[in-house]
């Protein structure tokens, strides 16, 4: 069963040139932004939010012919033909106006299925499953939903660049919690107890993570579920890449868990998993409550996801599965040429069990991690992403996507090892 690549220019859910929390507009705007009148006419939460660490990165890369690209946070996979063509048959049938707020109900009862089968727990397809402009949407609903002004919000530290800014958006604190490469860059459970204070209303947690490929292992969710339970603590759990995971593990979605579904908001989709970031369509997964405040801020602020991509969803439900596991075959053979590849050269790197990144250190090349990654961009053309883009802890490490054909990947490897030789410890 043949999956498409697709070859095409640079574009990235990590591209500081399109508008969001991560790397919101122009250099100008952001400009004005930070000027006397600026300040005064932009709202102070969103001026807490710090622009992309990789803005001029990725101003770079967009100067340049001939990249090699480890930086694109998307699948190089074309959407499966099926799953297109269901699109362009709804088109093709008229299904070009609004849905239902809370989205079609044929694909919200689909999911429902689909998820009681893999996973064991059972959503309500009426009152506890939501359709969403992507999980991004479904990550800012949760976080308006919850947090009241001042209310601490426990995320990971290194975690994917949107998490920390939704809760501050929301009017939240993010409190991190620094993860390791020691320790597989999982949450550890004391550490996270530790944080808590009585301020603290959620704990944020997003494996298969993005940068670091990270998974969580059974007893440790068991043991955040304990304390989520012990304090009362809601809990967003953003699974995006479970189905992107390596080496015999399963992934364990914490509303499985005992007394875990009434308090955990819970986010997947079709982007990743079906290589359909661009059709922009999600769900998000809640208990009534929660639900019926997420749908509120939804149907003021999108009404509904594009119907077209609804279509598109429900069939990806009903017939994806064989690209799923073509498409995590390709990326388990790249995972294990990268990350052997990165220790081969000297860059230690913790194994990537989930998602379809690698996150190694170069702290022992002599540069920081922005300097690496701008160093290697101009001198050898390999693009990827300082680690520090993702919080303090991924300072001294970069992010490299194995979402790349197999070929550019072994490139890139000669090309680092290449542009080693000539860093600063080398000499």
């Amino acid at each position: 069963m043949p999956i498409a690549s697709n070859d095409r220019p640079y574009s990235s859910d990590d591209d500081p040139r399109r508008t969001g929390a991560a790397g919101a507009g122009s250099a100008a705007a952001a400009q004005g932004a930070g000027s006397a009148d600026g300040a005064a006419r932009v709202a102070e939460r969103v001026q807490a939010v710090p622009g992309s660490g990789i803005r001029r990165f990725f101003d770079i890369i967009a100067s340049m012919d001939h990249v090699i690209s480890l930086g694109v946070g998307e699948p190089d996979f074309v959407t499966p033909w099926p799953i297109s063509e269901a699109g362009i048959r709804a088109i093709e049938q008229g299904h070009t106006h609004y849905t239902s707020n809370l989205g079609l109900l044929e694909l919200r009862e689909a999911i429902a299925r689909d998820l009681e089968r893999r996973y064991g727990v059972e959503w309500d397809p009426r009152e506890e499953l939501l359709i969403t402009t992507g999980v991004s949407e479904g990550l800012d609903l949760a976080a308006r939903a919850i947090i009241n002004p001042g209310d601490e919000v426990i995320v990971a530290d290194p975690s994917y660049a949107a998490h920390a800014p939704a809760v501050v958006l929301a009017g939240g604190v993010p409190v991190p919690i620094t993860t390791r490469a020691s320790q597989g860059f999982a949450l550890d459970p004391k550490a996270v107890e530790a944080a808590i204070t009585p301020r603290t209303k959620a704990l944020l947690i997003a494996y298969p993570s993005n940068p670091t490929g990270a998974v969580l292992e059974r007893p440790t969710l068991e043991a955040l579920a304990e304390i989520a339970r012990r304090h009362n603590l809601l809990v967003i759990s953003d699974e995006i890449y479970d189905r992107l995971v390596y080496g015999g593990f399963e992934h364990t979605p914490i509303a499985s868990l005992p007394g875990m579904k009434e308090r955990t908001i819970t986010l997947g989709g079709f982007s990743k998993s079906h290589a359909m970031t661009g059709w922009r369509v999600a769900w998000a997964a809640a208990p009534s409550d929660l639900f019926a405040g997420m749908l509120k801020i939804h149907q003021y602020a999108m009404m509904s996801a594009p119907t077209v991509a609804q279509y598109a969803a429900l069939e990806a439900v009903r017939a994806g599965e064989e690209y799923v596991v073509a498409m995590r075959e390709e990326y388990d053979r790249r995972r294990q040429l990268m990350w052997r590849g990165f220790n081969k050269l000297g860059l230690a790197c913790a194994e990537p069990r989930g998602a379809f990144y690698a996150f190694p250190s170069v702290a022992q090349t002599g540069y920081d991690d922005e300097t690496f990654a701008e160093q290697l961009l101009i001198q050898e053309q390999v693009a990827v992403v300082p680690g520090s883009a993702f919080g303090a802890a991924g300072a001294g490490h970069v992010r490299a996507c194995y979402a790349t054909s197999y070929d550019e990947i072994e490139d890139a490897l000669e090309r680092i090892g290449r542009f080693l030789h000539y860093a600063p410890l080398a000499k």
